[in-house]
């Protein structure tokens, strides 16, 4: 989906996402099949879930043997203290209220807590969760649900979306292998991108086209009902530091000449334009990069979903801030106001400064937002 659906979500602060069983299974097969042993010994923590009814919860509970997990701590969050207050109005599952541990009281102001161990005898009835309440409301950030990320080896979970920035923050000031959902633009975050440059994070297995189907409670923000099932599609990926095979693949690749005579109108039309303001060329398609250019390299963001660190090196990025040394020029405020009425033909400003521009036929163009590149030797 575009990035509407993204933006929504951001404004609103509509959290209430849950994910599906079949994308959990799916994405972390590709780990299992990297390496067996990825969970076994391990103390899995799935923070801001509902142990109750999580898939994320069923899923590592039902697998705690095959898996050979040594802990599964799971927590969510109470529903008095999410802000702004959900769509919904509160009510306790038929589950949650036949839990023993069940109160009225303490339900939409306390978060729970479910655990597993590698001390309880099995079978493991997943339609048999036992939670009890937290002392608090399970937020993330506090106190109790820190100590509990100390203890865990691996976080997977799908975050508020609203608090990704922060909830990356918490994981990784406690070194933390992690498996996580976050919005697709999260890579520009000035936060977020040098993890990624620095190879301490990375894409995960499911591929980036079409981002993910949830399941949601606002009745207000659907997309579709399948088997009654409210569904909600979000411009959403897998974030991890946890090795796949998928992401050692080198991406199959051509020449300048050969590209420019592909299937790209662009590159058929102007060839590979060099930034007015970086010491890089525009490539606007991954498979477009060439393969007989050793300079800079400006590409997608999707590319990320592609990169393959023996193949390629991430430099950094075209942005407002020069954070990485890049850029070779700046645009004045009067260079951008003609830049807009060269371009729009009124009066107005353009923000060339925002990203890498070309100049194609006199004419300033700013580009999307492109990550600069280029090969390994």
């Amino acid at each position: 989906m575009a990035n509407t659906n993204l933006t929504a979500a951001k404004t609103a602060k509509n959290d209430e996402f849950y994910t599906q069983l079949g994308d959990i299974v799916t994405e972390v097969n590709a780990y299992l099949e990297y390496d067996p042993d990825v969970f076994r010994g391990k103390v899995v923590l799935c923070p801001c879930d509902d142990p109750e009814w999580s898939n994320f919860t069923r899923y590592f509970a039902s697998r705690f043997d095959s898996l050979g997990l040594k802990k599964l701590i799971s927590t969510s969050y109470a529903y008095n203290s999410k802000e702004p207050k959900p769509s919904f109005v509160w009510q306790p599952t038929l589950f949650e209220s036949l839990n023993p541990n069940f109160d009225a009281v303490k339900s939409p102001k306390l978060g729970k807590i479910f655990t597993l161990t590698d001390k309880e005898e099995p079978p493991r009835d997943i339609n048999k969760l036992q939670w009890k309440y937290l002392e608090g409301d399970g937020d993330f950030r506090s106190k109790e649900v820190t100590e509990l990320l100390k203890e865990a080896d691996i976080v997977v979970t799908n975050p508020p979306f609203s608090l990704f920035k922060e909830f990356m923050a918490w994981i990784f000031a406690q070194n933390k292998k992690l498996l996580v959902i976050g919005n697709k633009n999260c890579v520009t975050y000035k936060e977020i991108f040098p993890l990624i440059k620095d190879n301490k994070l990375w894409s995960g297995r499911t591929e980036w086209s079409g981002g993910l189907w949830f399941e949601t409670t606002d009745p207000n923000d659907v997309d579709k009902v399948v088997n009654g099932v409210k569904m909600k599609n979000v411009s959403s990926v897998w974030f991890t530091n946890l090795e796949h095979g998928r992401r050692h693949m080198p991406l199959p690749l051509m020449t300048m000449a050969r590209n420019c005579k592909g299937k790209h109108k662009e590159l058929k039309e102007n060839g590979y334009l060099k930034y007015d303001n970086y010491d890089a060329i525009e490539v606007p398609f991954t498979d477009a990069i060439p393969t007989d250019y050793e300079g800079v390299m400006g590409v997608p963001i999707s590319f990320l979903d592609k990169y393959c660190p023996e193949q390629f090196e991430i430099l950094g990025m075209c942005e407002n801030e020069d954070l990485y040394g890049m850029k070779t020029k700046v645009y004045t405020t009067e260079e951008c106001k003609a830049a807009y009425f060269a371009k729009f033909g009124k009066k107005g400003t353009y923000d060339l400064n925002a990203s890498g521009v070309v100049i194609i036929n006199g004419v300033y163009e700013k580009v999307y937002q492109r990550i600069l590149i280029k090969h390994k030797k």
